[in-house]
């Protein structure tokens, strides 16, 4: 489901709950509204509150983390393989074939998008991305150095390719974590909960029922952030591309 769309199904379910506080307000005897039963109503709905906040501020937490290792972790790749680009240039002649895959990967990315179930599917004159490094690995162990410095690059290079192949399972197995759902489930129905027992306190009038919606927004803006941030290569929100496009920029050159 889009982040945009979860959002504004939390909105629409707050906009619901406080419809039903009001309606259940004009229905109540009036005994049931007295001082003392609001008091006790607060207390509770403090207590809701309370861990609606805690939950709020644990789930943008890790979505914040999510989207900053997902950052973190195109930058590393891209300048590994921009390293492993100019190590293969530094052994000399008979690696065209592998810098050429390299720039295949990154063309693959730019092409078909973030997410990495598409990328690894054969598309057109497209391979899948993780056949892209496989190559470029098989191309470097059938390399034979003729002096020693050949051979440290070789070395050098198999290692780097393999923390960019490392890289490429690990985002795999990763992708599909996303949020916990059940937790956000459970925070939906406290922040339900929360604005059901406002539209039972709150008078029924224009300037209350306004800022209620705009609270009720600002909550739904909050869950399609955590959401969108959760999915950081393929949300509204997204990792930008410059570092591919930089790193595009700079393989082939001698």
């Amino acid at each position: 489901m889009g982040s945009l769309v979860l959002g504004a199904i939390v909105f629409l379910c707050l906009c619901a709950a406080t419809a039903l506080g009001m309606f259940v307000r004009a229905r109540l005897p009036g005994h049931h509204l007295q001082t003392d039963s609001t008091d006790v109503i607060r207390l509770a709905t403090a207590v809701v509150g309370t861990l609606s906040a805690l939950a709020l501020g644990l789930l943008i937490a890790s979505a914040k983390s999510s989207y900053d290792e997902a950052e973190e972790g195109l930058k590393t790749s891209m300048a590994r393989i921009v390293l492993l680009d100019r190590l293969v240039d530094q052994y000399g002649p008979g690696t065209g074939d592998t810098r050429n895959l390299l720039r295949k990967i990154i063309e693959a990315r730019l092409e078909r998008g973030w997410n990495v179930t598409v990328v690894d599917r054969a598309s057109g004159n497209l391979v899948g991305e993780y056949n892209y490094i496989e190559s470029v690995q098989s191309n470097l162990r059938s390399l034979t150095p003729e002096n020693q410095v050949q051979q440290l690059i070789k070395t050098r290079a198999l290692e780097v390719s393999g923390m960019i192949a490392e890289a490429h399972w690990l985002l795999v197995e990763t992708e599909s974590e996303g949020l916990p759902w059940p937790f956000l489930l459970v925070l939906v129905f406290w922040l339900a909960l929360l604005f059901a027992t406002f539209g039972l306190q709150a008078p029924p009038n224009a300037t209350v029922a306004a800022i209620l919606v705009v609270c009720a927004i600002s909550v739904g803006g909050a869950v399609f952030l955590i959401v969108d941030m959760a999915q950081p290569y393929i949300g509204v929100i997204h990792v930008s591309d410059a570092p591919l496009l930089s790193a595009l920029d700079r393989l082939g050159q001698r």
